[in-house]
C-alpha cells in the first residue's frame, strides 16, 4: 500500500499525525504500507512558492492513495489567486482525475446530543452525499473579473457539465445506492439553470441501467431545507460540485460536528484522496485542540474504497465509536457529563482501542 501523506496547513499536521499513529499501529501488525510525506497548499507555497509543486505532483501520481489534512490560512489571503492554498487542492483533484467525492454524514448514537437538531430528527442518520468534483462552476471557462462594454467591472464564472462527466458520477452514485438502501436523490436547479436541466436528463437516462434503484429529483433550495426538516428521508444524494460543496457542509452539522466527517475523492480506478470535511481552523492551530476523528475515519474510508479492506475500515470505525462510548470528547463535540480531551489524547484513545 503506497500512501502519500499531505499534512497541509493550520491544524492539518496535528490531525494527520493522529491518523498516522493509527496507520503505524496497523503496520506493526504486518500491514504492508509505504508512506511518503510532501507539502500541499500554504505549506507548499512557503517551501516552493507553489501550492502544488512538482515534488508533490510527482509523489501523489506514484502512490495508490493520499491522506490530506487541510489547506489554507489568513496569511495567504493577499497572494495572487493562482498561488493561494486552495488552488493547490483544486489542482490535485484535477491532475489526478478525482471526480467522485463521497461525503458520509453519520450520527453516532453517542453524539445525538451534540447535534443542533432534536435527537428524534437526527437519531439514526446515515446519508451518503456523492459530489462531482472536477467540473461545474469551479472549473468552467470562461471565468474572471473584467471591465464590461459599459465600462463597469464585473465578475463572471461558467457553470458547465459534459454528458460524460454527468454519466460517470451518476454511475458512482447508483452503484453506491445499490449497496445501501437502493434509494437515490439527484439534486439540481433544473427550473432555472439549463446546465442542471441537462444534469437531470442524463441522470434519468442512467437510471434505466439500475431498475432496482428508486430515483427522485429535488431542487437544491428544497434539498437544503429538507436536510434540516427531515434528513432521514435521504439515503444517497448525488449532485454537482457547487451544490455538493454546500449541502455536504450543511449535512455535516446534523452529525454534531464537521470534525466528525471524513471524505473520499476517487478516480475511475478507486485511487483516492482522503481528507476530513473541515478546514484548517487556523484559530486553534498548534494548540492541540482539534478533533482528529474525521481524519482517522478518512483513513477507514481509504481502507474501504482504495484497498478493499472492509475489515480494517470497520475496525477503525469501531475503535472510534468505542472511544466515543467511553465518553472521550474534543471541544467541538463536548457536552456535560463527558470528558474533554486534547487532539493527541483522542489519538491515544483510538490507538489503545485498536
Amino acid at each position: 500500500m503506497k500512501i502519500a501523506i499531505l499534512p497541509g496547513d493550520g491544524i492539518g499536521p496535528e490531525i494527520v499525525a493522529q491518523a498516522g499513529r493509527v496507520l503505524d499501529k496497523l503496520k506493526t501488525e504486518g500491514l504492508p504500507v509505504e508512506t511518503t510525506t510532501v507539502p500541499l497548499g500554504g505549506a507548499a507555497y512557503d517551501q516552493y512558492g507553489d501550492p502544488y509543486p512538482a515534488v508533490t505532483r510527482d509523489a501523489v501520481r506514484a502512490v495508490d492513495a493520499i491522506l490530506l489534512g487541510a489547506v489554507g490560512g489568513p496569511q495567504y489571503d493577499a497572494l495572487p489567486r493562482e498561488k493561494r492554498p486552495e488552488r493547490g487542492l483544486l489542482a490535485i483533484r484535477k491532475d489526478l482525475g478525482l471526480f467522485g467525492n463521497l461525503r458520509p454524514a453519520i450520527l453516532y448514537p453517542e453524539l445525538a446530543g451534540a447535534s443542533t437538531l432534536k435527537p428524534e430528527v437526527v437519531s439514526g442518520l446515515d446519508i451518503m452525499i456523492v459530489r462531482e468534483l472536477t467540473g461545474d462552476i469551479y472549473f468552467g471557462q470562461p471565468r474572471g473579473i473584467h471591465v464590461n462594454a459599459e465600462g463597469e467591472r464585473e465578475g463572471f464564472n461558467t457553470m458547465r457539465y459534459s454528458e460524460s462527466e454527468i454519466r460517470r458520477i451518476a454511475k458512482v452514485a447508483f452503484d453506491i445506492a445499490m449497496k445501501r438502501n437502493k434509494k437515490l436523490c439527484s439534486v439540481d436547479k433544473a427550473n432555472v439553470l439549463e446546465c442542471t436541466e441537462f444534469w437531470k436528463e442524463i441522470v434519468t437516462d442512467v437510471a434505466k441501467q439500475y431498475p432496482e434503484v428508486a430515483l427522485s429529483h429535488m431542487y437544491v433550495d428544497n434539498a437544503a431545507m429538507q436536510l434540516v426538516r427531515n434528513p432521514k428521508q435521504f439515503d444517497v444524494i448525488v449532485t454537482g460540485n457547487i451544490f455538493g460543496d454546500i449541502l455536504s457542509d450543511e449535512a455535516s452539522m446534523l452529525s454534531g460536528s464537521i470534525g466528525m466527517l471524513p471524505s473520499a475523492s476517487l478516480d475511475a480506478h478507486n485511487k483516492g484522496l482522503y481528507e476530513p470535511c473541515h478546514g484548517s481552523a487556523p484559530d486553534i492551530a498548534g494548540k492541540n485542540l482539534a478533533n482528529p476523528l474525521a481524519t482517522i475515519l478518512s483513513l477507514a474510508m481509504m481502507m474501504r474504497y482504495t484497498f478493499a479492506r472492509e475489515d480494517l475500515a470497520k475496525r477503525i470505525e469501531g475503535a472510534v465509536q468505542t472511544v466515543l462510548r467511553k465518553g472521550y470528547r474534543t471541544a467541538d463535540i463536548y457536552e456535560q457529563g463527558t470528558e474533554k480531551v486534547s487532539c493527541s489524547v483522542m489519538g491515544d484513545a483510538v490507538v489503545a482501542v485498536l
